[in-house]
């Protein structure tokens, strides 16, 4: 039987978070940045920072918030962080509870169950919408949910609100959570959990930043910003606040830390005079599950509207990994990957991938939707043999009518 430290896991996660910390920050010093540790705000000068801590005022001519956000806990719900934690107290492994409900089946709260589940413990998902991971593009949810849930230890409840939560004492009591309909708010259910952890989203760190003094009105705790990352006052016809930009989960274009990474170099461009404008579309984000789940694009629902509203036709292509050497070789012949493309044009509109590596595969596509690039060029270009990425080949190949398989 194979065994595991948790003390181990917990410890190996705890030290890469601080390596990767460490070295950024050295980074910074090598680079010649001064780093101030303190709460950033601002005050109602221009070109004014003040550090909460210490009260002493910084002035710059330009200005980048990037304050990030924090995990979401709904009202009603009580946080611990022994028995009842978010992400980042998840993260801590302090126990591996034998039964763990999932509030929320987006991201963190399926990369968690994946965790969960691989370590032994039985995990039920509380979902308020009515399908599980309803962010998801539809098809890829449906081979989700037969590939990283029916197979495992996990149920799930949909179209319920744990409208309340309450902690238990590890081993003695257990975690109580109360569960509502969605819609007619009637008590359903009450559960009796080990553990509950909360993966309801996130929400931007942006309390107590003096936005209010520099005329910047919040929406639900999002900074509105323009194309060049210039903040406005609000978001219905805001005017910009001129040196200010705020890159970022706090202005809730994309919650990715490379979508922030890209914003940030953009915010910078302009500053520098360099016009430029990130193309989110591009952007492509993944689920580490086992097996992956990768996207770029709209989903398939999105882009058909998309194709409706703006007159265009939709084509669709699939590659499959059980048609791949590689995969086989690695006993991982589950999943697909989808190619969305215009008809018209042959420009690649979105990808969604579900198998082994998908975060990987997804970049061809991610650069293909970013350079415009056409199925019919794509279709020409020479893939390695043996390799995953044959998979996009055969979905490219497909969608101009040169399909092997």
């Amino acid at each position: 039987a194979v065994t595991y430290s948790r003390e181990g896991i917990a410890a190996h996660a705890k030290n890469l978070a601080s390596r990767v910390k460490g070295n950024l920050e050295a980074s910074l010093v090598g680079l010649g940045v001064d780093v101030v540790e303190g709460r950033g705000i601002l005050t109602g000068n221009p070109h004014e920072v003040k550090d909460g801590t210490t009260g002493k005022i910084y002035t710059a001519k330009d200005i980048i918030l990037a304050p990030g956000s924090v995990p979401f806990v709904p009202p009603g719900v009580t946080v611990d962080e022994k028995t009842v934690y978010t992400s980042d107290g998840a993260l801590e492994l302090n126990s591996v509870p034998e039964w763990v409900a999932i509030i929320g089946s987006g991201y963190i709260g399926l990369e968690f169950s994946d965790v969960y589940t691989a370590l032994g413990s039985e995990v039920t998902f509380i979902e308020a919408m009515d399908n599980i991971m309803p962010t998801f593009d539809k098809e890829i949810a449906k081979l989700a949910e037969r590939l990283l849930i029916r197979d495992r230890a996990i149920d799930y409840r949909t179209g319920v609100f744990a409208s309340e939560v309450t902690p238990g004492i590890p081993g003695v009591k257990p975690v109580t959570i109360k569960m509502i309909d969605a819609k007619t708010k009637e008590h359903v259910e009450t559960l009796e959990v080990d553990a509950a952890m909360v993966a309801t989203g996130r929400v931007p760190n942006t309390n107590d930043m003096g936005l209010e003094d520099r005329g910047i009105e919040t929406n639900r705790g999002f900074v509105a910003v323009n194309e060049k990352m210039q903040v406005l006052t609000k978001a219905e016809d805001g005017e910009v606040i001129p040196n200010v930009y705020c890159i970022g989960d706090a202005n809730g274009k994309m919650m990715l830390a490379h979508a922030a990474s890209a914003q940030g170099i953009s915010a910078i461009e302009n500053i520098a005079g360099r016009e430029h404008e990130v193309n989110h579309d591009a952007i492509p984000a993944a689920c580490f599950t086992h097996p992956e789940i990768a996207m770029v694009g709209p989903t398939e629902e999105q882009c058909i509207e998309r194709a409706e509203k703006e007159g265009w036709t939709l084509g669709k292509s699939q590659g499959n990994f059980r048609a791949n050497s590689k995969a086989l070789a690695e006993g991982e012949g589950n999943g697909i990957a989808k190619v969305l493309f215009n008809k018209d044009t042959g420009k690649v509109v979105a990808v969604h991938i579900i198998g082994i590596h998908a975060a990987d595969l997804i970049q061809e596509c991610s650069n293909a939707v970013a350079a415009g690039t056409t199925v019919q060029e794509l279709s020409m270009m020479v893939h390695t043999h043996p390799t995953l990425c044959e998979v996009l080949d055969e979905a490219f190949k497909g969608a101009v009518g040169m399909s092997a398989h």
